[in-house]
């Protein structure tokens, strides 16, 4: 239940003193497998450089489920996505490739930025039917079980 973004070998300057991935590289593998999901709705670095409007996190919830160690693979799914007029609400899942263990999940909201007035925006009309689309063609894949933050968006 959920859609392939982006699979990642875990690198040595990656691992902390304790012999496993250090936290903040969960966030950068999940935030650099999400920007492939941004650009398939043409809300990434293109879209921020050709007509200044972007996605930026404002809220996190992380779990740290199973440990990641140096040359793991990890395969990172898209298990939830919904939006409103101006926010996207994720989900995001890293599986260790080997065991299949579901080693971290992230789930997080986003607002939809102008980034010439630095200020929230609705989506445009484009963007609303190419992630219906998106939503409709994935529903079957995505778990909508335990979201910290349904109440969030404001439909």
């Amino acid at each position: 239940m959920s859609v392939y973004l982006k699979s990642q070998k875990i690198l040595s300057k990656w691992v902390d003193y304790n012999n496993h991935l250090n936290m903040a590289y969960y966030i950068l593998i999940f935030d650099e497998a999400w920007e492939v999901m941004l650009e398939k709705i043409k809300m990434g670095s293109h879209s921020a450089k050709t007509t200044n409007r972007s996605t930026m996190v404002v809220e996190t919830h992380t779990q740290y489920i199973s440990e990641v160690k140096e040359n793991d693979e990890v395969d990172i799914m898209l298990t939830f996505f919904d939006h409103d007029k101006k926010r996207l609400h994720l989900k995001l899942e890293m599986i260790e490739k080997k065991s299949k263990k579901i080693s971290a999940s992230m789930e997080w909201i986003s607002l939809y930025i102008n980034l010439n007035i630095r200020k929230v925006v609705e989506f445009e009309n484009e963007k609303i039917k190419i992630m219906g689309e998106f939503i409709n063609k994935h529903k079957i894949d995505f778990n909508s079980n335990n979201l910290k933050f349904s109440s969030k968006l404001k439909k």
